[in-house]
Parts: C-alpha cells; structure tokens; sequence
C-alpha cells in the first residue's frame, strides 16, 4: 500500500474502472458520485445533424456520455455511416467509439482539449476549404476547442447530448466520508466536478480545502485555486495513468 486514500468523485460506473486500477497499484480510494449525467430528449436537431454528418469534415466527442448517446442516435437516424474521422479527447473515449467501428483519432500524449488541438489529423481535416467541424457533448461546458478550431478557419457547430447533476446527499456526506475512511486526498475529473465538491463542501469547504486536490487540467486547477484549495495537483489528465503517476510523485500526507 502506498498510503494514499482517495475519495474520487466521477459517475458510479467511471469510479469503479478508477478504483479497480487504483487497487491494483496498492491505492485505497473510495466513491462518491458528484457528477452523474442524463441523456437529454431526443430533438428535431439531433435528428436532422446525425442524419447529414456528410456536411462535416470532423466530429468530436468530448467525453464518453456523448460518445454513448452518439452511438444511439446514429444508429437510430444513421445507419450508413458517411466516411469521415472522429476524434476524441481520452483514450477511454476513444474506445467507446472504436469499438462500433468508427475512425477515430485521439492524442497519444495528454487528454485534454489543448492536446486534441494540436492533433496532425485533425489539423489536416480542419485545413481544407470550408471545413465544418461538429462537437457533440454535454449541456453547457468549454468554448476553447470551438474558439481555436475557428481561428483556424473552420465553421463549427455544437450539439449536446446530455445534463449533468449533482446527485442528492445529506450536507455532511463529504465530511463524514472523509473521517469514517481516514481519507487523505480528493479527485475530481472536471470543472464541474470541482464545482459540486465545492458545493458539497458548504461551510465545511476551508477543512476539506486543506487536503490535497487532484485534478486533470491547468483550468481546473486554477478554479481550485481561486477557491482557496490548499494543495492542488495537476494530473495533466483524467486517465487512471495519469493520476496513477501524479500520486506516486506526492508525498502522503500525515492527517
């Protein structure tokens, strides 16, 4: 055991894939969902995108809800699939998407949306005249991949697949899991994971700030920080491996 004891907070399903992995390198970690995802009724929009993904030179999935939903609805409104890539932030992602036969595209080094920019293929697809670029994810999230796929001259176009929510809890869940488990660290995916731990958190927030913090970007990290998080660590991704090799590189804290 290497004496870390992590709380991780992604959907039930994602935190057991965690867990496992953790449990193999001698990690403890328990689960409490702060983030859970609904797929979102089913439009006149979706239809009419998924049934004319020809327009588009590139699609990109940003997380593995949408690539979910995604693969309902083509085969619901597509079921001849137009050749054209398919690109994704995670290697996760990726094998959602690989494994219903789709071309698709992720980066080797770094899960995130600065790494997936700077992709050669998707930077070739986006090169062509009139390049129209589709991203399908959750309700609300990052503008950057649309802002810097436009600087690149390319058009694009959102269409989202899901909501996320904080599951209900009892105010104190945080605390007392934190005590019962001996906790000693905390991991969140996302910004919005960040923001329900937060949340959570309530008045109990300048406590459960002092235990260090693994997050998946330099954005997140920066929201951890402005909130008053004591000890943030920026895993430079969301994958087992990448918090895997962030954990080893800190000392376990003594409570």
């Amino acid at each position: 055991m290497t004496g870390w004891r992590v709380l991780l907070t992604r959907p039930a399903e994602e935190s057991a894939a965690l867990a496992a992995s953790l449990s193999e390198a001698g990690i403890f970690s328990s689960s409490l969902a702060l983030l859970e995802t609904q797929p979102l009724p089913i439009t006149a929009e979706h239809q009419a995108v998924f049934q004319r993904l020809d327009r588009y030179c590139a699609v990109i999935v940003v997380s593995k809800p949408a690539a979910r939903r995604a693969l309902q609805l083509l085969d619901q409104f597509a079921p001849a699939v137009p050749t054209l890539p398919w690109f994704s932030v995670g290697a996760a992602t990726a094998r959602v998407l690989a494994d219903h036969g789709l071309d698709v595209s992720y980066p080797e080094v770094g899960d995130d949306s600065e790494a997936l920019l700077e992709l050669p293929r998707l930077r070739e697809a986006v090169a062509v005249d009139g390049a129209r670029v589709l991203i399908l994810r959750g309700q609300g999230g990052r503008e950057l991949l649309a802002e810097r796929l436009r600087g690149q001259g390319a058009s694009v176009d959102y269409l989202e697949l899901y909501r996320r929510f904080l599951p209900t809890y009892d105010p104190d869940v945080l605390t007392q899991r934190i005590d019962v488990e001996r906790l000693n660290g905390l991991v969140v995916s996302s910004g919005q994971g960040f923001l329900h731990l937060h949340g959570l958190a309530g008045a109990d927030w300048p406590r459960v700030a002092q235990l260090p913090l693994f997050v998946p970007s330099p954005r997140v990290a920066e929201m951890a920080r402005a909130a008053g998080a004591k000890k943030v660590v920026d895993c430079r991704g969301a994958s087992a491996a990448a918090l895997l090799v962030a954990l080893r590189s800190q000392p376990v804290p003594t409570l």
